[in-house]
């Protein structure tokens, strides 16, 4: 994968995170910078670990089928595109009592559930040539920043920029498993 290619991965995978940490921000009744910072610290070093765990277990994979190594990629990135693109096109509206600061535990689970995702663009990144250290830096670092800001500005731009972030991340991803199959198989 080529830098750009990484860099547009990092940012499809912080969007899912980012539409979490706006309802985050919509949740807190004066979100300060410090809990954003905090958010996004928590968020970003859980996506970075695991897609590490999944480039990990794709490794042990990857000599069996080494042969179908970017039809694997493209399936797993097509799919998570597609649900990422599915959750942003969802009409949820939950009303919840503002709170002051949200427990580690709950920001926790909550950045757990965002990695999931990167897990498996972790798992598809063992069957292609890619330096998962770099990937993985990069991932946290983006949803670092993109949680942070999703924090301080929820309660100004609501859950329709959280939506729209998510069905760009998902197109995204799917652009580049393309990239991925094209590349294997026409190259």
């Amino acid at each position: 994968m080529n830098f750009a290619s990484t860099m547009i991965l990092a940012l499809a995978m912080s969007t899912d995170a980012f539409a979490a940490a706006v309802s985050k921000g919509i949740a807190l009744r004066k979100p300060h910078i410090s809990e954003a910072l905090r958010t996004g610290l928590i968020f970003g070093v859980i996506e970075a670990i695991t897609p590490l765990i999944g480039w990990a277990l794709g490794s042990i994979a990857a000599g069996f089928v080494a042969d179908w190594d970017h039809w694997i990629a493209f399936c797993l990135l097509l799919i998570l595109g597609i649900l990422m693109i599915r959750n942003g096109l969802k009409n949820e509206q939950a009303e919840t009592a503002p709170v002051a600061r949200h427990s580690f535990w709950l920001l926790a689970a909550t950045g757990f559930a965002t990695s999931i995702d990167a897990m498996a663009v972790g798992v598809s990144l063992a069957f292609i040539d890619n330096n998962i250290l770099i990937t993985a830096a990069a991932i946290g670092l983006a949803t670092l920043v993109m949680v942070t800001l999703g924090v301080m500005v929820g309660r100004v731009i609501g859950t329709v920029a959280g939506k729209w972030a998510e069905i760009l991340g998902g197109v995204a991803l799917i652009g580049i498993g393309s990239a991925i199959l094209y590349e294997h198989t026409v190259m």
